[in-house]
């Protein structure tokens, strides 16, 4: 992340309420995808919020979860994941995000492993 906050891959942030309209999902719902570590966010300017390139199609991207939890069993804070998801990893050579987007979570997912 850069110094003002900005990551190499654009995205929106969306907050609970425009998460809920973005799902087409109750609030409770919401907070159980978050819960169950389906999306992840973090306090944005005070509010909690959720990169919006983590949803498709009115979901939460599939391969999401499986390398949210390998990250999160690696010792990764839920801001440390956002981070790494969004910025350029060497390795991949490209935002692990664009390579989840892409089909390639196999991929992600042994460099996330290699990280613990």
């Amino acid at each position: 992340m850069t110094a003002t906050g900005e990551f190499p891959v654009s995205t929106d942030w969306l907050a609970m309420p425009d998460l809920v309209e973005a799902l087409d999902e109750s609030l409770s719902r919401v907070r159980r995808l978050i819960d169950e570590r389906s999306l992840i966010g973090s306090k944005r300017n005070g509010v909690f919020q959720v990169p919006s390139i983590f949803v498709v199609d009115g979901r939460p991207l599939s391969s999401l979860r499986g390398t949210i939890i390998v990250l999160g069993d690696a010792g990764f804070s839920d801001d440390e994941i956002i981070d790494w998801l969004l910025n350029e990893e060497p390795t991949i050579g490209d935002a692990p995000i664009n390579s989840l987007l892409a089909g390639r979570k196999s991929e992600v997912r042994r460099v996330a492993v290699g990280l613990g």
